[in-house]
């Protein structure tokens, strides 16, 4: 039995998508169903359900994205930095392995020698490295709060995508701002990574934290035009001059930009295609949707 909190929101939902395609035996949870941060609770759950695996997708992102969390900064905290280690102190009392679904944006840019950071790199976009947005200041404090952790894997996500259009997706975010930052980035094609995250747990790979991004990198102009070229041949974009005038005109704090390495994820054999044809996938298959499911406006 595979326990899963946060199962309402987007990562959450994709992670019972899969689960219900390979007929694994799960319980989703909400903290309507279980006041998860409670860590007796958590354990009395646990026993009384004989759960062998747990997922925690709960997280607080920000709606429309990470400005409002500068608007709800002790529900961040909460979420990003608390929750995950009542979860640990549960999941050790209990004795059971679990993973975490932590973030890649605890960087910016790429480390001094060029290349991508690596899961040990210390992070730099943090509360002990200001200016950082104060999302991405709790996803680091959570990887703190779980350093030395038992039976545990953090899996870290970045820039979330995939084949149906909502708000929490990439592609769709591109597609609705009306002027958008020029960065180059690592990416997570979402289907891709919960399938990563079950791998650790069904190859019983060593426990600790992996990027689980698409090889590769790509810049917002490059996803653009394949934008263009598969769904929106007439649709012009229109971009900041640089990061003052988005900081100036668009945006309440800073955002994390940045290319991980992802050599320990394939060295494992995880399934993360490359970034470009994970991207390519995503855009034959696009899927306006007439509604909007409920889960992608979940956390």
């Amino acid at each position: 039995m595979l326990f899963l909190l946060g199962a309402s929101g987007y990562v959450g939902s994709a992670f019972q998508d899969l689960f219900r395609s390979r007929g694994l035996d799960y319980l989703p949870l909400s903290r309507r169903d279980l006041d998860y941060y409670d860590p007796a609770a958590l354990v009395a759950a646990i026993h009384e359900h004989g759960a062998t695996f747990l997922i925690n997708a709960a997280g607080y992102t920000g709606k429309p994205n990470v400005d409002a969390c500068e608007d709800h900064k002790a529900e961040c905290l909460e979420g990003n930095a608390v929750l995950p280690g009542k979860i640990r102190q549960a999941c050790e009392a209990a004795g059971i392995p679990w993973g975490h679904v932590s973030s890649g944006c605890i960087y910016t840019g790429r480390r001094n020698d060029g290349a991508g950071f690596l899961e040990e790199d210390p992070p730099n976009f943090c509360f002990r490295t200001n200016p950082c947005s104060f999302y991405s200041g709790t996803k680091a404090l959570g990887e703190e709060v779980l350093d030395g952790a038992k039976q545990c894997y953090v899996w870290r996500l970045r820039i979330p995508f995939d084949h149906r259009h909502g708000p929490r997706n990439y592609l769709s975010k591109l597609m609705n701002y009306q002027r958008l930052l020029e960065a180059e980035n690592s990416i997570s094609h979402l289907g891709d990574f919960v399938e990563s995250c079950v791998a650790c747990w069904e190859k019983n790979l060593p426990y600790g934290t992996y990027n689980l991004t698409n090889p590769g990198s790509v810049t917002t102009r490059e996803v653009v035009q394949r934008i263009q070229a598969s769904l929106l041949p007439e649709r012009e974009f229109e971009f900041f001059s640089d990061e003052s005038e988005f900081m100036r005109l668009a945006a309440r704090t800073p955002r994390s930009n940045c290319v991980m390495d992802t050599s320990k994820a394939e060295a494992a054999g995880l399934p993360m295609r490359p970034v470009h044809e994970a991207l390519e996938d995503a855009l034959k298959q696009w899927e306006f949707l007439t509604t909007t499911p409920a889960h992608y406006w979940s956390s």
